[in-house]
């Protein structure tokens, strides 16, 4: 969803040119007609091993320096 989301950013939000929420909604509209149309499946690369690695990576930095985590410790 975030590669959806970061594509319409800037291929219709951006410039942020709108003079009221209905040319918002029109552009958002033929965007999505046009998207849906020629759309191919993403090309992923990050594999099931890639996300197990980097989670084991980030678990074991975490322990290293529990004072960098973004997670409270436990009352």
């Amino acid at each position: 969803m975030e590669i959806f989301f970061s594509v319409v950013q800037r291929k219709v939000v951006a410039p942020n040119d709108f003079t009221d929420l209905a040319q918002v909604g029109n552009r958002l509209r033929a965007f999505e007609d046009r998207y849906n149309a020629t759309a191919q499946p993403f090309q992923w690369k990050f594999t099931h091993s890639d996300l197990d690695d980097l989670l084991a990576r980030l678990d074991r930095h975490t322990a290293d320096h529990p004072e960098e985590s973004s997670v409270a410790p436990a009352a």
